[in-house]
């Protein structure tokens, strides 16, 4: 076991050799190299399997044995100071090793269809690869420097592979976003760094703790201080886990292919926030206001990521606030003490995310060739419906994802969520209040996701069959913009933003059976394609990785259901995080619980999510037939001031979801435009004071030089007659005064 663990710092450097190599291939080589892409992609695939190989033998040692191993090696000593690297093997990086592994190769699969038209294949595999490695470096790393060296590395693949497709100046401006934000963030991780290593002298995670505990313990620290060191630590995490008030690079984010989405989004960058405050918690644990800090935010940013998903278009940015929301679960639970229910959430989501992402994948490559090439088309639910006829496999997945971060039992993020709901009461019952309403609002914009995506009719409506390769379409709004067609209910109108809009359409267009077999023709790099205009399901390469997150998504749960005769302190997460949860006080670990004391609080969290299921099926459910039941419900409610009230807030949550709750404008207008507007009148206050001075300086001298040189002739009697008569006038003062 010993010998195992010696050598697991070959966890992060296994897959960096394709990286390297592809790099120097399209460097010196380039047509080699792309003639043989396919065998650079099944190394990646196979060096990372290798190294998920070795991460699941440390996970199963660990839930044998239960220890933690660290391996260190100096770099630099001196008499002053000393840094040493090596690796740090415990629970909390054997959990985020085998995310990062088992979602990554699966992506990498995935990639390999879907980006397989795209001229940058080898270069999104070797972006991929690095990030792999960095983040494998980062959840093993062994102090507080080397995390710091691993995070900046993620920083860079994710402004990378954000901005993959950088001649969009969409894109170019999403990684931008995402580097300044992140930059923030990692600016105060350094300080937070710097200033604890100023404290004790130390940057071993086990040392730091020691030191820092006693130092509290015996007030020899100064509680502010402390606090303002913990509080930087933290803001790192907040930026990179999208957390508020950082949050805003996350939807930007979604502008590139959606594998990236699926490994940045759901198992890896968002997650090194997470990971970094599991790991500094035996330090945040003893300064109770940090722990109340981290609490605020993530229940903030619970709601904050629920609401503003509820009136998004954008499929994927739909999936990218309920990340946020769902990050914002896992950080709640880290700060009210419940270590175990946060990591257990954190494996339950990456895997049903995974999923979701994928299956978003797999829909917009199957409505590419109908709507075109564009992400603003593809990636739109407005042009989307009724894909349940076309792409079934997709839709069982995704409905499943769907399910599982609903909360829906037995799927696998139903155990994880309702253990933090239930000890969110432990802590408070406002955050507790907040928390399950959060969870109603999740059930609703999921399904809601599902239904327009999947349910009804396809609201594309082909206006030319005969032009095959550049089809004009028009589409059904559900939102109300310009592009509606026909009201088809004027009873259901309501104003937004002074126009008369729908929030539903009866009039949807099917796409006449005559346009199946046609053949939509483009040509690649790698030659030239026909695809079916008729929306249609992905390839294997593409379905596999989404059935193998399926079978997660229904079993990964398991490790958190008690098996001992009832009881639920000896399942398989527990004896996976006992050397953790061990190394430091927690609270709010509860003991064991039978079977109905588990069931009598799941009631709770159920009935809210199926009341959640049950409103969006109402809403969205058909939408052919809803407005039978939006009829029902508006029966209830006259035409009056309640008829007016009632729109009135429809709109402005509408509009509050819509425009990301005003947020991103708010930091352009008062940041943005402001920082802009100091430095131009900085640059004015340069340029015409400081400067006008100096120049003024040069230009007086100039002058009065000028003018000097006309009174000198160069003759010696005309300097002695000035110099008597000056001498003279001197003379003649001077005597005066006396």
């Amino acid at each position: 076991m010993e010998y195992t663990s010696q050598y697991a710092w070959i966890i992060p450097f296994l897959p960096l050799p394709i990286t390297i190599s592809i790099g120097f291939g399209l460097l010196l080589v380039p047509t080699a190299t792309k003639n043989i892409r396919r065998i650079w992609a099944f190394a990646s695939v196979l060096l990372l399997s290798i190294t998920m190989a070795f991460s699941a033998n440390l996970a199963i040692q660990q839930i044998n044995g239960g220890f933690i191993y660290q391996y260190l090696w100096s770099w630099t000593i001196n008499s002053d100071f000393s840094l040493e690297f090596g690796h740090l093997i415990d629970p909390l990086s054997s959990i985020m090793s085998m995310l990062i592994t088992t979602v990554g190769i699966l992506v990498l699969i995935y990639s390999d269809n879907y980006m397989s038209h795209d001229q940058g294949y080898l270069r999104f595999f070797s972006y991929m690869t690095f990030f792999n490695t960095s983040m494998l470096g980062l959840v093993t790393s062994s102090n507080l420097i080397q995390i710091h060296i691993f995070w900046e590395l993620v920083g860079m693949c994710s402004y990378l592979l954000i901005g993959f497709w950088f001649t969009r100046p969409i894109a170019a401006s999403a990684c931008q976003k995402a580097f300044v934000t992140n930059r923030i963030g990692d600016f105060g991780l350094l300080l937070g760094i710097l200033s604890l290593y100023w404290i004790t002298g130390s940057l071993e995670f086990r040392d730091l703790f020691k030191i820092v505990n006693n130092l509290i313990h015996n007030n020899e620290l100064n509680s502010l201080f402390a606090i303002l060191c913990a509080s930087l630590l933290f803001v790192g995490a907040v930026a990179k886990s999208a957390q508020f008030p950082l949050h805003v690079w996350l939807p930007d984010a979604m502008e590139g292919p959606t594998p990236i989405s699926a490994l940045i989004h759901a198992a890896t960058m968002v997650a090194a926030g997470i990971f970094l405050v599991a790991r500094l918690l035996p330090l945040f644990i003893v300064i109770p206001y940090i722990m109340n800090l981290i609490s605020l935010i993530g229940i903030i940013t619970v709601l904050l990521g629920a609401t503003l998903a509820l009136a998004q278009r954008d499929i994927k940015r739909s999936l990218a606030y309920s990340t946020m929301s769902q990050l914002g679960y896992i950080m709640l639970a880290l700060g009210i003490g419940s270590y175990r229910a946060a990591l257990f959430h954190l494996i339950t989501h990456a895997y049903s995310k995974a999923l979701l992402f994928l299956g978003s994948g797999s829909i917009i490559h199957s409505m590419e060739p109908i709507v075109g090439y564009s992400p603003d088309k593809s990636q739109n639910m407005v042009l989307m419906g009724g894909l349940r006829r076309y792409v079934p496999i997709t839709r069982i997945c995704f409905l499943l994802g769907t399910f599982s971060l609903c909360g829906i039992p037995p799927l696998a993020c139903f155990w994880s969520k309702d253990e933090i709901l239930n000890d969110s009461w432990l802590y408070s019952p406002i955050f507790a209040i907040i928390a399950f309403f959060t969870a109603g609002l999740t059930a609703f914009y999921m399904f809601r996701v599902y239904l327009l995506t999947f349910d009804g009719y396809l609201r594309v409506h082909f206006q030319n069959y005969s032009s095959t390769r550049n089809s004009s379409f028009s589409s059904i709004s559900l939102w109300g913009k310009k592009e509606v067609l026909k009201a088809a209910n004027p009873n259901l109108l309501f104003s937004t933003m002074n126009n008369k809009v729908s929030f539903f359409s009866k009039d949807a267009y099917k796409i006449d059976d005559n346009i199946r077999n046609q053949m939509r023709y483009y040509s690649t790099t790698f030659g030239n394609k026909y695809t079916s205009m008729y929306p249609h399901e992905s390839d294997n390469t593409m379905l596999f990785p989404m059935l193998i997150l399926v079978l997660f998504t229904l079993f990964v749960g398991s490790i958190g259901i008690p098996f001992d005769q009832g009881k639920m302190d000896l399942d398989i997460l527990s004896k996976w995080l006992t050397p953790s949860t061990n190394s430091f006080h927690s609270n709010w670990n509860h003991g064991p619980m039978d079977w109905y004391e588990f069931f009598t609080n799941a009631i709770s969290s159920l009935s809210i999510a199926l009341f959640g299921l049950f409103i969006a099926s109402i809403f969205y459910g058909s939408v052919y037939s809803s407005f039978q039941n939006l009829d029902l419900i508006n029966s209830f409610v006259k035409i009056g001031p309640k008829r007016i009230l009632l729109d009135q807030i429809k709109n402005r949550i509408y509009n509050w979801s819509y425009n990301r709750g005003y947020i991103d404008i708010f930091y352009t207008r008062v940041l943005t435009m402001g920082i802009r507007g100091l430095a131009e009148l900085t640059h004015f206050f340069d340029r015409r004071i400081i400067d006008g001075i100096i120049n003024g300086v040069g230009v007086t001298s100039f002058f009065i030089g000028e003018g000097i040189k006309y009174i000198g002739g160069g003759r010696i009697s005309s300097y002695l007659f000035l110099y008597l008569s000056y001498v003279s006038i001197f003379l003649l003062i001077f005597f005066k005064r006396f």
